[in-house]
């Protein structure tokens, strides 16, 4: 697996914001936090993951390089909230009442669930699926499960199970 370097400014300005946002939450709290491992593995769409026991946060590589400041500023306090919640209250909804609630009054950040970053230059190759209302692009993930019989998934419009179409 190709690795994508992140030049020092960038990494520098991701530990930043991290840094800046644990002390936020540890004056709220009155309570000292450790600081999450950082790493830049995260594959795919996703901009980040919280390894909540690991008390880790993975990132985008690719996302967070096209999309700078925003991503750090969105990304960075979303991962950094899950990791909180987990702390304070153990294992709740990922995006529910806590989380929105760790965001907005204690990061002081807009609770999104989902970024709006430019997907291209991430997006894989895709198989088109189709439905009884419209076309699916599948992942080659979903692709290959539905192939090897692990899996069959349904339009959320129709309810129509999704078959493969080979003339697409």
């Amino acid at each position: 697996m190709k690795s994508t370097r992140i030049p020092i400014a960038l990494h520098q300005a991701v530990m930043q914001c991290l840094r800046d946002k644990l002390r936020q939450a540890e004056r709220y709290f009155n309570a000292a936090f450790a600081e999450p491992s950082l790493n830049y593995q995260q594959r795919g769409t996703s901009a980040g993951t919280a390894w909540l026991t690991e008390w880790e946060i993975r990132l985008n590589p690719v996302l967070l390089l096209a999309n700078q400041d925003n991503f750090i500023n969105e990304v960075i306090p979303h991962e950094l909230a899950h990791l909180l919640v987990f702390h304070q209250f153990g294992r709740v909804a990922p995006h529910g009442k806590e989380w929105r609630w760790m965001m907005s009054t204690v990061l002081q950040t807009e609770p999104r669930r989902t970024h709006e970053f430019d997907l291209a230059t991430v997006r894989a190759h895709t198989y088109p699926y189709q439905c009884g209302c419209r076309r699916h692009e599948l992942t080659i993930r979903r692709h290959n499960r539905i192939l090897r019989g692990e899996a069959q998934y349904r339009c959320r419009q129709c309810g129509n199970i999704l078959y493969y179409d080979e003339n697409a």
